[in-house]
């Protein structure tokens, strides 16, 4: 069996001293097609055993970390307190301010955005699909700070504004947003560019500045993409408070 090690990437993003995050890739990893390489999601159909290498192999590459709180993701907008144990919660967003416990969200397409309060007292990660970000997941998560201008948000590797093609309701979901969020596709159908709408939402909320945004999951084949290969793996985008 090959090595699990996996490919990281770490957010370009100014964090609090004993603050860690980090984003993985397709990179490494034992899965075999057409989960290759490095999925971290055990929904998908893929080989449980080989899942639990690559999420084992994960936690020993990431310093200060304990445990990681997996989730079960349902585009909802529950937010719930990391908390520890064997259960995987239902919930779409978790927050912590235990050390080394990390926060994981689940993506392949939709958006992740890691939160950390600016003195480094509590993290949090959310899975924010169109349907979680019109509904409101960002802002409950953003809730469970006490002030939202002290907090730092990153927002990680999502389906970009060239590839992410949506209906009219997605338009009227985000009634609220300005037009250089979508713009004209084929026919009836728009272009919609979810960082633009995430950072929109989160600074209007409150949020001093929001970084990252940069990637696109479809044409990057860093990445797993749904919209690309409909039966694929899962990343992970991390944050936590390091023991």
């Amino acid at each position: 069996m090959p090595s699990a090690e996996s490919g990281l990437l770490i957010p370009d993003w100014d964090l609090p001293a004993g603050i860690g995050a980090a984003i993985t890739t397709r990179e490494g990893g034992v899965s075999l097609p057409p989960y290759e390489h490095n999925n971290l999601a055990l929904h998908v159909a893929d080989d449980a055993a080989r899942v639990r290498l690559n999420r084992q192999c994960l936690w020993q590459q990431l310093p200060g970390v304990q445990g990681i709180q997996w989730l079960s993701q349902v585009h909802g907008t529950t937010v719930i307190k990391a908390c520890g144990e064997s259960v995987v919660p239902e919930a779409d967003a978790q927050f912590s301010d235990r050390a080394g416990l990390a926060c994981a969200i689940l993506t392949a397409d939709c958006l992740p955005v890691l939160f950390c309060a600016a003195d480094g007292s509590q993290v949090a990660a959310a899975h924010a699909g169109w349907r979680g970000l019109a509904a409101g997941i960002l802002l409950n998560t953003l809730a469970t700070f006490p002030d939202p201008s002290q907090v730092r948000v990153y927002l990680g590797p999502a389906i970009g504004p060239d590839a992410f093609e949506v209906g009219p309701e997605v338009r009227k979901a985000f009634a609220w947003a300005p037009d250089h969020c979508f713009r004209a596709g084929r026919g009836d159908r728009l272009m919609a560019d979810i960082y633009a709408l995430a950072r929109l939402q989160l600074l209007r909320a409150g949020v001093a500045g929001v970084a990252g945004g940069g990637f696109c999951t479809f044409s990057d084949e860093r990445f797993y993409s749904y919209r690309r290969q409909s039966q694929t793996g899962r990343m992970a985008s991390l944050i936590w408070i390091q023991t």
